[in-house]
């Protein structure tokens, strides 16, 4: 059987060029299906290299289902299937507008990305990233073997205790439990705190999972109008006495999308108003680390028998390596780590110990003030830019990454994004955020994607189409 002839180069391992060279062959028919190859000792000499070499070379071969082999009598080039033409996929999910739009503004789809939820990759210490990354991979406390520890590394839980303190709420290292992301804590604790047919209470707008989330619990969902107050606290008042939620879901600091955040005085009264009618508080923190000088959470404020506090790391170190985390009360906290043990959400202790080293070591710190100030100048030049545009925008930008605008009178948002997908432009309508009709006149703007001359040219362009 003839096999690949192999000049090997010095710019790669000599296996993975094997495998190259092979799979090509493969691929082209110059190595037919059930054509047996050489043994690995003739593959060797007629290569020149060793036996490991080559066994490494088959093993990935096999892995990449090339190659077949059988007890004593070798390797074959594997049979493969046809797989199914780009023509005949068939995306399942739903295509309605917004079901398309929030696929992409939670991914790392599209050019330009103005209604995106995350910040840019050039933005993230990507440098420090990896450097904790090798560093955990090569050190001998991660095992390999076995499950990450059902209440979270304790070493992380402890980082974050000192984290928290800093930010102004005590906690026990006991009642901070890590999650794998902070979606899958809310819908733990939701699991914990309702049952279907209660009411929770949420801001409008509002985060568009929260909506989902909740749905899939079977509750009723009322919602308040976020404003530059707070709220109406009548309005609240009588929302409470009324419907008697038993929990409202809420982000006190950054609130996405309108990026407001609590004065002390409407914390104040809302802590007030919610403990008077029961209400329990889950309090989601997400964004706070990017406030430049951020006010105290409810937690803080209140405590945690009355507020639950969640908050994580995707939007701050990677979506891509996230880790979050619950701090609640004694007893909310055990069952929340029983709930992780039952339903399989034990935290990877891989990306445990990552964000672990970047808390221990000051790393995060630093990247953490950096880009609060740095979205802090972005958004005075988006602020700017939009009303140039002809938008209004009822919340000023104190920090954070996004900018919450009335678009010019007459734009429509659907059909304003619906313009910008056609064009690899990505925006986030205000229909995204809730279901009442005035959200159509509104837009959410990501402050770091935005800042960049190419949004604001591509944007004014497209505001006299969406009519």
């Amino acid at each position: 059987m003839l096999i690949p002839r192999i000049h090997f180069h010095d710019h790669g391992p000599k296996v993975q060029q094997i495998v190259d060279a092979f799979a090509r062959a493969i691929e082209h028919g110059e190595l037919t299906a059930g054509s047996k190859l050489p043994s690995v000792r003739e593959l060797g000499v007629q290569l020149g290299v060793g036996k490991f070499t080559i066994n490494e070379a088959l093993d990935r071969l096999r892995g990449q289902h090339l190659l077949t082999s059988h007890q004593g009598r070798g390797h074959f080039v594997a049979h493969r299937q046809a797989q199914p033409s780009s023509s005949t996929w068939v995306d399942l999910l739903p295509q309605d507008l917004l079901s398309v739009l929030r696929r992409p503004t939670v991914s790392g789809q599209g050019d330009l990305r103005p209604g995106g939820g995350h910040l840019p990759e050039d933005w993230l210490d990507s440098d420090a990233l990896r450097q904790a990354m090798r560093s955990v991979v090569r050190a001998p406390s991660l095992r390999i073997a076995g499950m990450g520890t059902p209440a979270g590394l304790l070493s992380l839980r402890q980082a974050l205790q000192h984290k928290l303190q800093g930010d102004g709420l005590t906690a026990p290292v006991e009642q901070i439990i890590t999650t794998p992301n902070t979606l899958q804590g809310l819908d733990m604790l939701l699991r914990l705190l309702a049952r279907p047919g209660d009411t929770v209470l949420l801001d409008a707008p509002c985060y568009f999972n929260f909506h989902a989330n909740l749905a899939l619990h079977g509750v009723k969902v009322v919602t308040l109008q976020r404003r530059p107050d707070g709220f109406d606290f009548t309005a609240l008042e009588h929302l409470l006495a009324e419907q008697r939620p038993c929990l409202y879901l809420t982000t006190s600091v950054l609130h996405n999308p309108t990026g407001h955040s609590f004065s002390a005085a409407q914390a104040f009264r809302l802590l007030q108003l919610t403990r008077q009618y029961h209400c329990h508080i889950i309090e989601d923190d997400l964004y706070g680390d990017l406030h430049p000088n951020p006010p105290p959470r409810l937690a803080a404020l209140a405590g945690l028998e009355q507020v639950t506090y969640l908050s994580g790391f995707s939007k701050t170190l990677s979506a891509n390596a996230r880790v979050s985390y619950v701090v609640a009360a004694p007893q909310l906290a055990a069952n929340l780590t029983n709930m992780k043990l039952m339903s399989g959400g034990v935290t990877s202790e891989l990306f445990e110990q990552i964000v672990y080293r970047l808390l221990s070591e000051g790393s995060y710190a630093r990247h953490r003030k950096r880009m609060a100030q740095r979205l802090l100048e972005a958004g005075g030049r988006v602020e700017q830019w939009l009303r140039r545009c002809g938008c209004e925008l009822p919340m000023s930008h104190e920090g954070g990454m996004f900018i919450w605008a009335r678009l010019p009178a007459g734009v429509n948002g659907e059909r304003l994004a619906q313009i910008g997908l056609k064009r690899g432009l990505l925006l986030a309508p205000g229909a995204l955020f809730g279901y009442d009709a005035g959200m159509r006149d509104f837009m959410r703007f990501n402050v770091a994607h935005s800042d960049d001359p190419q949004v604001w040219e591509a944007v004014e362009g497209m505001l006299d189409q969406a009519h």
